[in-house]
């Protein structure tokens, strides 16, 4: 065995063994620990920005040469769509319509994050937009047809959900029939048994209860103040957390000076938010119900062993099922949360239109659905993307949809102007991807 450097560690049993044909790296190179020195370790992808703006800039600059776009191109989009259509009416950006619009997210947004989960693991689920047609009719049904309380059966209708998801992870990853061809299927029969939950009518209206209240139901101003309050100051600590707990493990923290960015760039957000809410109804529940969705996601995903398994398997199944992970429990997990999230969506959706129908979850909820996931960020190769990329991605298609309305465009320009934007993005993440790999950052 080649000598090690000094200060470095011996290696961990079972670890790959250095090359010995490479020369072996002197202290304090990159990636090597130098005795003496506070920070585990200096190679550049461990560390975070230099002090001052300066460093702020160069650090991003680095990060968009290496690949590591994050959801930039998303908010850029963002930014412009909407600058377009403001000015081609000048309502867009009115606080009525935007209200509308988180209105017409939160439902597929819900289901996208979903997704999303799906799309970490490198796989698809094209039964999703089904699966919450499913749940919305199966709840429905037991609702008014059964006299069941609404809120037993809208849990009901996330068991059925779970169960499908289950039940369609377990063939693709227990018989190893490929998720593609067994969501298909799906896409297919759940149609069918949609179709037989509703019967012969076809269709069945909500009465006015806790379900329909679910979209119905906007926040005083002051509610939602203290709530934009509590986020802003929830993010801020989590921020602070992560500094403290870098320093506790010997890693250089994020400097304060981004810290700070980050909490203004998302707090003055937030506060912007919730002040057009404001200005018209008030803070939606359903949109409350959809961030809250995405946050607890994103927390799963990034800061539970579970998540660091989700992005693991993603990127490599190979290594994580040789590094002890149950990839086949991992799998069935995923897709049984995901079709879980495609109830929540189909419950929204049935809410806010008060009825469900033959064609919910059909048309282009499926579609809509992946495309926000993928125009958010979330690779299709597995193994990157974050749950914020299904809100952001939505937002995307849904003031394109709203935006196109407001003008009263042919709905034909809708799907060529969306399906454009979904190529965009899909080639802008094989670009980036490209760019990863030749950094070395895979």
């Amino acid at each position: 065995m080649s000598e090690l450097a000094p200060g470095a560690a011996e290696p961990a049993a079972g670890s790959a063994q250095s090359n010995p044909a490479q020369p072996v790296p002197a202290a304090g190179a990159v990636g090597v620990v130098a005795p003496g020195r506070g920070d585990a370790a200096v190679d550049p992808r461990l560390l975070f920005a230099g002090p001052g703006l300066r460093g702020l800039a160069d650090s991003a600059l680095r990060h968009v040469r290496a690949g590591e776009l994050g959801s930039l191109p998303v908010i850029v989009g963002l930014v412009v769509i909407w600058t377009i259509f403001q000015f081609q009416n000048s309502n867009f950006l009115t606080s009525y319509n935007l209200t509308n619009l988180a209105l017409q997210v939160a439902a597929t947004g819900t289901i996208a994050t979903g997704v999303f989960l799906v799309l970490l693991l490198g796989e698809i689920d094209l039964s999703v937009g089904w699966v919450s047609g499913l749940c919305a009719s199966v709840m429905a049904v037991l609702s008014v047809r059964h006299g069941w309380a609404p809120v037993l059966a809208i849990v009901a209708a996330l068991v059925v959900g779970a169960a499908v998801g289950a039940l369609q992870g377990s063939l693709f990853a227990v018989f190893g029939v490929p998720s593609f061809v067994v969501t298909l299927a799906g896409f297919i029969a759940w149609q069918g048994v949609q179709l037989k939950v509703l019967g012969r009518d076809g269709s069945l209206n909500l009465p006015d209860s806790e379900i329909t209240k679910l979209t119905s139901t906007f926040f005083t101003d002051a509610t939602g103040w203290v709530i934009a309050g509590i986020a802003v100051a929830g993010y801020a600590g989590a921020q602070l957390a992560e500094v403290r707990g870098r320093r506790r493990a010997g890693l250089r923290p994020r400097p304060i000076a981004e810290v700070a960015v980050r909490v203004v760039v998302v707090g003055g957000a937030l506060i912007a938010a919730v002040a057009i809410l404001n200005d018209d109804r008030g803070l939606p529940l359903a949109l409350l119900i959809f961030g809250c969705l995405v946050l607890l996601v994103d927390l799963v995903s990034r800061r539970t062993s579970y998540g660091r398994h989700l992005y693991a398997v993603g990127g490599n199944v190979e290594a994580a099922r040789r590094a002890g992970i149950n990839v086949r429990a991992l799998r069935v997990s995923a897709f049984a949360a995901a079709s879980c999230l495609a109830g929540v969506g189909g419950v929204l959706a049935a809410a806010r239109l008060t009825s469900v129908t033959q064609a919910s979850g059909g048309s282009d909820t499926l579609l809509n659905a992946i495309a926000a996931a993928v125009i958010g960020g979330t690779s299709l190769f597995g193994g990157r993307g974050r749950a914020w990329s299904a809100l952001l991605g939505i937002l995307v298609i849904g003031s394109i949809a709203n935006g196109m309305d407001l003008l009263g465009l042919d709905q034909s320009v809708k799907f060529i102007i969306t399906g454009s934007v979904l190529l965009a993005a899909v080639l802008l993440d094989a670009a980036a991807r490209r760019g990863r790999q030749a950094s070395g950052r895979g």
